[in-house]
């Protein structure tokens, strides 16, 4: 039995899937040839897989960025932590060329550009794998070669907008 036509609008479906809070993440790599940074704030990330370990976010196709992700050999993923909302805000909004400004940057264990700053509350350093066309989005999914996290509260996107979570402990491994 073939799909039905949606019985509603884009904006009512935007605004449906914005009930569901995200993590909020920056994604960095360098463009090809010329090893310009790369970034751009993408709040569809998810887990895929622990064996092997795979995540994967989506871009949209009208991306101005969209080439330089499809031609990286690698990725890192940045999981913002609350005090971060800055460094959200300035790569979802600012210009490539702007976005880097006055920031430190590092390589991951492979190499591949990162963020220097240590208030993530995650990152993972990924491997390019799989391409995938979905409607308007291009899906990646990325094999985890390297990782690391703290216990820093994450940031989260929700309805349409930042959110801060509450002030937490961390779980212990008791």
């Amino acid at each position: 039995m073939a799909p039905t036509d949606p019985d509603f609008d884009s904006l009512f479906f935007r605004s449906a899937l914005g009930r569901f809070a995200t993590g909020v993440t920056v994604i960095t790599t360098e463009g090809k040839p010329d090893h310009q940074p790369l970034g751009l704030t993408i709040s569809s990330f998810n887990s895929v897989s622990l064996e092997p370990p795979m995540v994967l976010w989506s871009l949209s196709r009208k991306a101005s960025s969209l080439l330089h992700f499809q031609q990286s050999e690698r990725y890192v993923v940045h999981v913002l932590a609350a005090s971060q909302l800055p460094l959200a805000k300035r790569f979802a909004y600012g210009s490539q060329a702007q976005r880097f400004d006055g920031l430190a940057l590092t390589r991951a264990p492979s190499g591949t550009l990162m963020l220097g700053d240590n208030e993530c509350a995650a990152w993972f350093e990924c491997y390019n794998l799989i391409q995938h066309e979905a409607g308007d989005h291009m899906i990646f999914v990325g094999q985890v070669e390297h990782c690391h996290r703290n216990f820093n509260q994450p940031l989260v996107y929700h309805a349409g907008d930042f959110d801060l979570t509450p002030s937490t402990e961390p779980l212990s491994n008791n």
